[in-house]
This record gives structure tokens, sequence and C-alpha cells, in this order.
């Protein structure tokens, strides 16, 4: 696939904080197929202790991830930058089967290629879990955070 990703390498922080945002909105959509669309063919993932390899992998661990993390909603926010590489760290809520609620946190390391395709992606993430009444993150499900909407400093996290 030739099509390209903007914003492309070398990053500035102003298309890095773009790109942060971009992958954010994608996953706060919560298709694996759309989402999977932003890495290379062969992309090779590090999530928690789980390897992957090719958007075929990526497809079903997403599939399998917003099966079980439901009312997903995440926040990423830019931690450092270099000409291809981001860092980035995040927070997301959801809660299991018996209505359980979560905060996920962590860091994840990503390269990209040329075309602004993320090549590998390293994840490291803690879930704690949390009372609803302790939730943070509302807007409506499968859609991108509101501009509005407090960021990871702003709440503290």
């Amino acid at each position: 696939m030739s099509e390209t990703r903007p914003p492309l390498p070398p990053f500035t922080e102003e298309t890095a904080i773009q790109k942060v945002r971009a992958a954010e909105d994608a996953w706060n959509g919560c298709d694996p197929a759309r989402v999977a669309l932003a890495y290379t063919a062969d992309s090779r993932w590090r999530n928690r202790s789980e390897f992957l390899v090719g958007r075929a992998a990526i497809v079903a661990f997403l599939t399998r991830k917003w099966a079980r993390e439901l009312d997903y909603r995440l926040i990423k926010g830019l931690w450092a930058f270099t000409e291809n590489r981001i860092a980035v760290r995040f927070a997301y809520e959801w809660h299991d089967d018996s209505g359980q609620w979560f905060r996920s946190y962590g860091n994840e390391n990503w390269l990209f290629d040329a075309a602004g395709r993320m090549a590998q992606r390293h994840a490291s993430i803690n879930d704690v879990p949390i009372k609803e009444s302790e939730r943070l993150f509302f807007w409506p499900r499968t859609g991108p955070r509101p501009a509005d909407h407090p960021g990871l400093d702003d709440l503290g996290l």
C-alpha cells in the first residue's frame, strides 16, 4: 500500500501532536480494521507481554481487546519526538463484563516509515481498578474526544 498517512516524518512538535491525536481518535472509534491501516503491513508490536507482527495480527488483537474492554475511552499525550519516532503517554477507561471499571495507564514508543505508517509500537500498560464514580472520561462511545474535554495534564494524570 503506497498511500501516505500524513503527517509524515520528519516530525515537528506540531506534526507529532497531530499524529498523536489522529491515533487517539482512531483508537476511540474501536474499529480494528480502520486502526490497522495506520500501521505497515509488517508492523511489529509489543503490547504488554504480547508480541504481534502484521496487520492481520493487529486486527485480531484489537478485536479481542475491545470485546473485553467495554465502553473504552482513551486519551493520549505527546511525551517526546525525533525525526521518525514519537513517545506518548496515555490513559484509558473501560469496564469488564462484570461492570468493574479500570483506568489503564501506559507509555508507547512509535517508529514510523517514510510514508507515515507505524512500523513499530512498543506499549507498557498497567490497569488500576476504579469505582464508576472515579471515572474522568466522558464523551459518546466510539467517537473522538471532544476538543473541550480535558487532556491528561488537565486531569492530573
